[in-house]
């Protein structure tokens, strides 16, 4: 993996960790065009980068994160169930990290369902009152979440749409998902780091810089992105989301049918 690599790889997840468009698939798809997706250090490397953007989050939301114990409790609540189907389901995870049809096929289905959200949940947005969450709501919000361990359904997508089952509002249930990025990114990364420990503990250096300036990038581009992405939710909705999924999701799957090998590309 090169400089220039790791700044376009964190590029993209600072742009995409929060948008309903999967950050992983996005990063499966370009490290795959790089020729590098199956290297050990660039998989690490796309999870590792996901805690620059987070800490974003912890920015942007300051405030939010000192409000109360109630906060956090919610935060553990809606995490339990992903950390648990996480652990049980790894191997099988991993294995799909280097398939860029499941990413395409996640990213076109996905997209179809977006078409939609916005008339289903429609009266949320008409509430006289905000709803709170307890800690049924959040389990249940943390438990769609794990869909997102499938490279391509997106994990803001999963949980926005899970804070939109339990009667949240777009700008209720997107914030909830920015929050429960947190606990979520900063254990995969952890984990991801530890089983990776002998590669970072053999590096000489470079492999820390270059995760160290994949992290700041992704920290500022995430910055800038959730910034933007509540207003132009509230205006737009997630149709414009569904339609660049379905259009990516197509393009891969076309060049597939074609002969294309992603696999391999590069």
């Amino acid at each position: 993996m090169t400089f220039l690599d790791a700044i376009i790889l964190a590029i993209i997840e600072g742009l995409t960790e929060f948008l309903p468009i999967s950050s992983t698939g996005h990063m499966i798809i370009v490290s795959t065009f790089m020729g590098n997706a199956s290297d050990d250090f660039v998989k690490l490397f796309t999870v590792a980068i996901q805690f620059g953007a987070i800490l974003s989050v912890v920015l942007v939301y300051f405030q939010r994160f000192l409000q109360s114990i109630q906060f956090y409790m919610l935060l553990f609540a809606a995490f339990v169930p992903t950390a648990i189907i996480g652990l049980l389901a790894k191997d099988y995870i991993d294995a799909l990290l280097e398939n860029v049809q499941v990413v395409a096929w996640s990213l076109l289905l996905g997209g179809v369902v977006l078409l939609f959200v916005d008339r289903y949940f429609e009266s949320n947005e008409s509430q006289a009152d905000e709803p709170s969450l307890n800690y049924k709501s959040a389990m249940l919000i943390g438990t769609i979440q794990s869909l997102a361990m499938i490279p391509g359904v997106s994990r803001s997508a999963a949980t926005i749409i899970g804070g939109l089952s339990q009667k949240l509002t777009r700008k209720a249930a997107a914030e909830f998902s920015f929050f429960l990025a947190v606990p979520t990114m900063f254990a995969a990364t952890l984990k991801s780091m530890y089983d990776q420990k002998e590669l970072l503990l053999g590096s000489e250096g470079r492999e820390w810089l270059l995760l160290l300036v994949g992290n700041i990038v992704a920290f500022a581009v995430a910055y800038l992105a959730i910034k933007s992405f509540i207003s132009f939710l509230q205006r737009k909705g997630f149709k414009p989301f569904g339609w660049y999924r379905i259009a990516l999701g197509a393009i891969l799957l076309l060049l597939l049918a074609l002969g294309v090998d992603l696999q391999m590309a590069g």
